[in-house]
């Protein structure tokens, strides 16, 4: 029951929809690029964008898509994909981003699951689709950027048989579902997660401002995570709301590639995981003053730990700084930023070095806490404990009301992540709860000695998993995969990580693999390693 008095401003609701018109109002001429599967670019506009979202709002009614209904996208960073984050929504739809990368089983289970009444896919992803399609509930196919085959429907021309000015923008209430993705499932069945229009609005707001992604009007915003990954991030909307110009590399994500994007559009701002800049700091270090990348500021790495030594390459040999970032799908995604504070802006270089690899303060609206084995850990640094977090961007249940076990009595939810939360609030990720290795009793980072392997210059990759040990009960073992042309030994290896590290971390084990086995997301997959190097 209210207890107080009500306060005299609008109830003006923060919907998808808010933030397309204030594009098409100030950003209209905002530049939206699209690399094309050609390999060419195609320019459009927000102004564009708007009209044919609207569109597409109108085509999707037509079909009988109604308020509430899933419709799932399977596809690449572009201009369609776009239209579709603000499209979809504008009628009461429910976007839902289907992960291109994951397994045929996985993608009818998670379609049907989620109820998706139609699908919009790329020409090129047809035959990933139709592996899969009959198992699907979708009652429509609609294909953008190519033929559209028999009993399929070609994106331009069901724009091209709606009219924008057809389309009545319903009175939406902020809290009704506007999208929905799906985690990655790497501890039981993927779990759904439905994002409301207040949620998503909020979490534009948080990362666009200036202590988080810092996304103005002035910068050019090139995100390499895929739009069906964790709503990019949040980008598309953050850039849409700035009118920054916003770059999408579709499919091709190979270093050669994003870099003559990142010149020829003179991007500023770049997001990513780890693994993708990896590769492209090898590639600038194999041709240094080749490309011109002097408009890029920042690379915003995240979805796992970055290794130090990525952090500190592209900063000290490139001038590019890297801005760390923790999130989940359940926080939409992005939930701590790891820019330096004020207070160390006279420190060392190596002092604001050691800050940027850890993942830093909550956004805006996000609330953390710690909890160990008695209870909530103090903030001092060197306590362990599991993350919890809360803020309305943060899911408060999964789907059909899987996943219960992930929420706090008190309304917390329990990420998974070990941490340690420093004074100030900034965490450390430490491992993931299921990843630690607890040896002798004692516990053993495994993302902590990965990060020091991969400082190593002859170290491309590295995975860190434990193995059963008879007398320890769990012990390290490192996958490591060598630079090419370079050689090292596990005794050199083992010897780097010694500097750093009591020798009861060190691992009794390293092999040398050609790859680490990756999920969908570009994280590396422990859970196949642990099988392949399972010990009786």
């Amino acid at each position: 029951m209210l207890a107080g008095v009500l306060g005299l401003t609008m109830d003006y609701q923060l919907t998808v929809s808010a933030l397309l018109r204030r594009a098409e109002t100030l950003h209209a001429a905002g530049e939206v690029v699209s690399r094309q599967p050609d390999g060419s670019i195609a320019r459009t506009t927000y102004g564009a964008v708007a009209v044919r979202a609207r569109k597409l709002a109108v085509a999707l009614q037509h079909l009988g898509i109604a308020r509430g209904d899933r419709v799932a996208t399977f596809g690449w960073n572009h201009g369609e994909h776009l239209e579709a984050y603000f499209g979809v929504p504008a009628f009461g739809g429910v976007l839902h981003t289907l992960n291109v990368r994951l397994h045929a089983d996985e993608l009818a289970y998670i379609a049907t699951h989620a109820g998706d009444r139609a699908v919009i896919v790329d020409a090129a992803l047809l035959p990933a689709l139709e592996a899969f399609r009959k198992r699907a509930p979708f009652e429509h196919v609609i294909v953008v950027g190519g033929e559209a085959p028999a009993g399929t429907i070609a994106y331009e021309e069901l724009l091209a048989a709606a009219d924008d000015t057809a389309f009545v923008e319903p009175e939406l209430d902020e809290r009704e579902a506007a999208a929905c993705c799906y985690t990655s499932g790497t501890t039981g069945a993927p779990k759904g997660v439905l994002y409301s229009h207040r949620c998503l609005v909020l979490h534009t707001l948080s990362v666009a401002t200036v202590d988080s992604l810092a996304i103005a009007e002035r910068e050019v915003v090139l995100p390499v995570v895929p739009m069906f990954h964790a709503n990019a991030w949040g980008l598309p909307y953050a850039a849409a709301m700035a009118g920054a110009k916003l770059v999408l590399p579709a499919a091709r994500l190979d270093p050669a590639s994003l870099l003559e994007l990142l010149a020829s559009e003179r991007v500023t701002i770049s997001a990513g995981v780890p693994t993708v800049y990896l590769a492209l700091l090898q590639a600038l270090d194999a041709a240094p003053g080749v490309h011109d990348l002097g408009a890029l500021h920042t690379l915003v790495i995240g979805g796992s730990a970055a290794p130090p030594a990525l952090i500190e390459g592209f900063q000290r040999r490139h001038g590019i700084a890297v801005l760390h970032a923790w999130g989940m799908t359940e926080l939409s995604p992005i939930g701590t930023i790891g820019r330096v504070p004020a207070a160390l802006a006279g420190a060392s270089e190596a002092e604001r070095f050691r800050y940027r690899a850890r993942q830093g303060r909550p956004v805006p609206f996000v609330e953390l806490r710690a909890r160990g084995d008695d209870g909530l850990i103090p903030w001092d640094g060197s306590a362990y404990g599991e993350l919890e977090v809360r803020g309305p961007t943060v899911s408060s249940a999964y789907t059909s009301g899987d996943g219960a076990d992930n929420f706090t009595v008190d309304g917390w939810f329990s990420t998974g992540d070990i941490v340690t939360i420093d004074p100030d609030g900034t965490i450390e990720i430490q491992d993931r709860a299921k990843d630690l290795i607890k040896s002798g009793g004692e516990w053993i980072s495994s993302v902590a000695l990965e990060n020091a392997l991969m400082g190593h210059p002859a170290v491309a990759e590295a995975a860190v998993v434990a193995v059963a040990d008879e007398r320890w009960g769990e012990r390290p073992l490192a996958v490591v995969v060598l630079r090419n042309g370079v050689t090292a030994t596990a005794d050199e290896l083992r010897a780097h990580l010694e500097a750093g590290f009591a020798r009861w971390w060190l691992p009794d084990e390293v092999v040398f693999a050609d790859a680490i086995p990756k999920t969908a997301t570009g994280k590396f997959k422990k859970t196949a390693l642990r099988d392949l190097y399972r010990r009786p």
